[in-house]
């Protein structure tokens, strides 16, 4: 009861705030819920507020504080629940609060690390440079020399969080009781989702590994060089780093002038996005143009590691072909790999969905290529398949506003070229890598390595179950004790099965050669 109390207290100030901004969308709950439709209105600004309903709904998030900036994020990454608009009003949202004192971040610093800041820093800035709704960032020079940027956590911005997380799982339990029908968008999923990122996000330490694995994937690659961390006076609520001097990716005009080519820049940034996805499953999901920066070299450099997706190697290959699919025409190839994904039921048509890919796809193929957009293609296709009952799949809905943010980026440094058109070659050649005869052959070949390496212990188990059962003075019917005889004989002979079949694979690979 107290707790109810509590979340019904909070709920109504957040209530207040989005109303006095005109985002409370009492008409978008006039059809479903009038009664609660009427409410929110009488709760509205009786002021027209300017900006679009995404805009003033970003700008009532702000104002509620830390927990609900990131949580406008969220959402500008969920078109399936908010609409495509208001994702993209809230993807413009700015992760900017007012910076805390600089006595405070040297205390944290201090207690987090266990020296005094004179120990580990030859030079500490107390003007922070950027300060956001989870920590700010100030630059410094190590005892030993190094340039490095220091970013801190905001002071009691765990317990805040906590505290609102409490309330957004209350609220979507609420919601479903009010409308079952929202079960599909799994907004309690969504919300352990958004606590367990962001608690993640929150842990420093998290955030430097993942700078640390993002810079070893391009260890070979010159042209995407990811600051390295400094472990030594890093811990959770403290990052130190290499700190990256350059100019914003979308400064083309700073750009030009300091002799660089933005077509040559937006080409490296094609092929880094690629490869992110595509060849490693590991990618940097908030490369804003503020996050970016081109070097003295012309080359590029990311910074803010606390959002990063992962997409292992079955989604790569749906995704690929998916979107191959798109782009030749073959909408049948895209409904099938929906089904076989898993991701629509099989008691859908498939005749029907790929209908549905083609009216999606029609209009893509008559533009112009520079005008076609992945992220949007993307976008479309999860409005269409809610009528398919697609489950939400969080990690390409992650994807699809980081190809929007890239494409963005595309657009600024070269208006008249595809990102995706200048990465063809590797899209191409990773296809025929992974996607080709030769690699589903590979693919099917280690299903079958692993399917009998477990039909052994299978087998035994099913003995084991008969044992105890007979010790239990059970009869087991005659056949039944012959076929767990012929069973018997099975697992000596599955046993064997993934040796010939690795040395079969290894005959069929020296004759492939040889040929």
């Amino acid at each position: 009861m107290i707790k109810s109390a509590r979340n019904l207290l909070r709920l109504a100030a957040i209530v207040r705030t989005l109303g006095k901004y005109n985002a409370l969308f009492a008409d978008e709950l006039r059809d479903r819920q009038p009664l609660i439709a009427a409410i929110l209105r009488l709760m509205s600004s009786r002021r027209p507020v300017p900006g679009r309903a995404g805009q003033r709904l970003a700008s009532a998030l702000r104002d509620l504080g830390p927990t609900f900036i990131k949580l406008g994020q969220l959402l500008s990454t969920r078109s399936d629940l908010v609409g495509q608009q208001i994702a993209d009003d809230l993807s413009e949202l700015q992760d900017r609060l007012p910076p805390f004192p600089a006595d405070q971040a040297r205390a944290i610093i201090e207690a987090e690390l266990g020296r005094s800041i004179a120990t580990l820093f030859r030079h500490f800035d107390e003007r922070p440079v950027a300060a956001a709704s989870i920590a700010q960032v100030h630059f410094g020079v190590t005892a030993d020399g190094q340039d490095v940027a220091i970013k801190v956590l905001r002071p009691g911005i765990i317990r805040t969080f906590k505290r609102d997380i409490r309330l957004f799982y209350w609220l979507a339990d609420l919601a479903l009781r009010i409308d079952p029908n929202l079960k599909r968008l799994k907004p309690v999923e969504v919300v352990a989702m958004f606590e367990r990122t962001s608690l993640l996000e929150m842990d420093l330490r998290m955030e430097g590994a993942a700078a640390s694995e993002l810079r070893a994937n391009f260890a070979a690659d010159p042209t995407f060089n990811v600051p390295a961390i400094d472990w030594d006076r890093t811990g959770e609520r403290v990052l130190t780093l290499e700190r990256i001097r350059g100019i914003k990716v979308d400064e083309a005009d700073r750009l030009r002038k300091a002799g660089h080519d933005p077509s040559a820049i937006l080409g490296i940034a094609s092929a880094a996005f690629f490869n992110q996805v595509f060849r490693d499953g590991f990618f940097h999901a908030d490369l804003h143009p503020g996050n970016l920066f081109v070097t003295e070299d012309g080359n590029l450099a990311p910074v803010d590691f606390g959002i990063m997706g992962r997409l292992d190697r079955p989604t790569r290959y749906y995704l690929a072909d998916m979107l191959v699919g798109f782009l030749t025409g073959d909408y049948r190839r895209v409904a099938k790999v929906h089904f076989e994904a898993g991701y629509v039921p099989a008691h859908h048509s498939i005749d029907m969905f790929t209908q549905a890919a083609r009216a999606i796809g029609e209009p893509l193929l008559n533009k112009p290529l520079n005008q076609i957009s992945v992220g949007r293609l993307l976008a479309q296709l999860f409005v269409v398949t809610e009528r398919f009952d697609m489950e939400t799949q969080p990690q390409l809905l992650l994807l699809q506003k980081s190809m929007l943010t890239a494409e963005g980026v595309g657009r600024i440094l070269n208006p008249n070229v595809n990102m995706w058109e200048m990465a063809r070659p590797l899209i191409e050649a990773w296809m025929r890598e992974n996607r080709g005869p030769e690699a589903r052959a590979v693919d099917e070949l280690h299903r079958l390595v692993v399917g009998a390496s477990r039909l052994p212990t299978l087998i035994e188990r099913l003995e084991k179950t008969a044992d105890q059962l007979a010790a239990t003075g059970l009869k087991l019917d005659p056949e039944t004790v012959a076929e767990l005889a012929r069973l018997r004989q099975r697992r000596r002979r599955a046993e064997l099965a993934p040796l010939w079949i690795a040395i079969g694979a290894l005959a069929l690979g020296l004759i492939a050669l040889l040929l």
